[in-house]
């Protein structure tokens, strides 16, 4: 059944033509016919090119919405030159992704970002070997950008796809000189405040239990840890350290090596909660009481945090921000093809809790 009338509005022809599409796709053609414009036109409004005049768009939205028009995807990949998807790439284990409670929280704020979007996620665990297939997925076009996170060494990623005109926009400051776009907070100033609120305790065998060194997230808080230190006139001293991995049970056994060197140890600055969590367990079996005989400090301010026994003091770092940002960052360098890269740089802040017997909370400007 069809019924047609005609309107003008400003010299633009509009058709109300309503089909009877029961069981058909509507086609462009079919807009077109109801809009009373070329199906060139209807393309270029679908596809969102603002070389159209108001009028004309509106008739065409106004014939979209009566007839149900969905764009067909794969058709309109080839005129927008996009797959309306973008990677999120994370050269680690499974067990890591899911073990660590960062990920999650960096995933809800790629995925709170994309809600207002037509951009859906891919998300690929590339490690070792599975770097390479993920990098040539990536740059054969099947997503239009990537996020990339939890890089680490000489990692020439970043540099890779942007060779080949991928957009990539880095979590954390990349391991190489790379000029990516990236997203990171202050780890340096948020260890060093973690550090100084030990030393502010009177403690004065402040141990630190670091994250890869291969990492610019290990390097930034240990740099963060010494300032700290030498700012108090404290010498530092390699064997009040020990790579804990970013994982519990790394925490537990750089615990259990530092106890060994300094049996003196009254606190102890972790540049993860779960080292720090693995951390106190090991203090509880070497009959050291918290915070009465060592003060422990984390960072990442994450749900453990909270929970744990006691209640551990920790650096909040704004995670779910990062992931908006990062995506924010992506989707305008997809959008504006610029080779400017940005860097951006969040605060910090330090939750005291009972693991340093204190209640104050420091903010960074």
């Amino acid at each position: 059944m069809t019924r047609e009338s005609a309107l003008t509005t400003k010299g633009v022809a509009i058709s109300t033509r309503r089909h009877d599409t029961e069981g058909q796709a509507v086609t462009l053609d079919a807009v077109a016919r109801a809009a009373g414009v070329s199906r060139a036109t209807v393309s270029r409004v679908v596809n969102g090119n603002p070389k159209v005049t108001p009028v004309v768009r509106h008739a065409v939205e106004r014939a979209v919405g009566r007839l149900g028009y969905v764009p067909n995807p794969a058709a309109r990949s080839l005129v927008t030159r996009r797959s309306g998807f973008i990677a999120l790439v994370i050269p680690e284990q499974t067990t890591s992704l899911f073990g660590d409670p960062f990920f999650p929280r960096l995933l809800a704020g790629i995925s709170s970002e994309l809600a207002a979007s037509n951009v859906q996620l891919v998300l690929m665990i590339a490690k070792g070997s599975a770097q390479s297939r993920a990098e040539a997925y990536v740059a054969a076009g099947h997503v239009d950008g990537a996020l990339l996170a939890s890089l680490h060494g000489d990692d020439l990623l970043p540099d890779r796809l942007r060779t080949r005109g991928v957009p990539v926009v880095v979590g954390g400051r990349p391991p190489t000189s790379s000029t990516s776009s990236y997203v990171d907070v202050d780890n340096e100033f948020g260890a060093r405040t973690a550090v100084e609120h030990l030393l502010a305790g009177r403690r004065r065998r402040v141990a630190t239990i670091t994250g890869p060194l291969d990492m610019p997230v290990g390097i930034d808080r240990r740099a963060g840890y010494w300032l700290a230190l030498a700012a108090a006139g404290i010498l530092q001293d390699d064997g009040l350290e020990a790579d804990g991995h970013f994982t519990q049970e790394g925490g537990a056994m750089a615990m259990r090596a530092i106890l060994a060197r300094h049996p003196d140890v009254d606190a102890v600055f972790a540049a993860s909660d779960l080292m720090a969590i693995g951390a106190m367990g090991e203090l509880r079996r070497a009959g050291r009481r918290i915070p009465e005989d060592v003060a422990v400090v984390g960072f990442d301010d994450s749900a453990i945090a909270a929970a744990s026994e006691p209640p551990l003091t920790s650096i909040r770092q704004p995670i779910e921000e990062m992931g908006r940002e990062m995506t924010r960052l992506l989707l305008e360098a997809i959008e504006t093809r610029s080779p400017i890269p940005k860097q951006v740089l969040l605060g910090t802040s330090l939750v005291v809790r009972e693991s340093s017997a204190a209640t104050m909370e420091l903010r960074s400007a």
